[in-house]
């Protein structure tokens, strides 16, 4: 009789793994991303020229990398283009979460038509990422 063939594995599948912003003071921003969205601390790391900290939304999905740079050399860190997007259950009480913590507020959260009513914000976080907060 043959030996038993294992299960055949699937093929592993592309997602998304993380996105890396970065910022100025690792604490600052750590402390920002978790008192206002909820994320959790996962790692710290220290490389040759940056150190890191990552951060989830209960370790599921993407990972949130904050990059501070040791090298020296003189970034623009709010004029990415970019923006990060959280989905909450209270778009105003996170924006005015995040103003507590001394978050500019480019647009209160409020009902947009164009998306079906959906309450969207958008703050800028202590080094001035764009931050755009959706109803969930």
């Amino acid at each position: 009789m043959p030996a038993p063939q294992p299960e055949p594995r699937p093929a592993p599948r592309a997602r998304l793994g993380a996105a890396g912003i970065g910022v100025t003071d690792l604490r600052r921003s750590s402390d920002f991303y978790t008192e206002v969205f909820g994320l959790s601390f996962v790692a710290k790391m220290k490389l040759a020229d940056m150190d890191e900290i990552i951060l989830s939304m209960d370790g599921r999905g993407a990972a949130l990398v904050l990059m501070c740079h040791s090298d020296g050399a003189a970034r623009d860190l709010a004029n990415t283009g970019g923006k990060i997007v959280f989905y909450v259950p209270h778009p105003a009480a996170t924006v005015d979460l995040a103003r507590e913590r001394g978050a500019e507020v480019v647009r209160e959260a409020i009902p947009v038509p164009e998306l079906g009513d959906a309450v969207v914000g958008f703050v800028r976080d202590p080094d001035g990422h764009l931050v755009e907060i959706l109803q969930a």
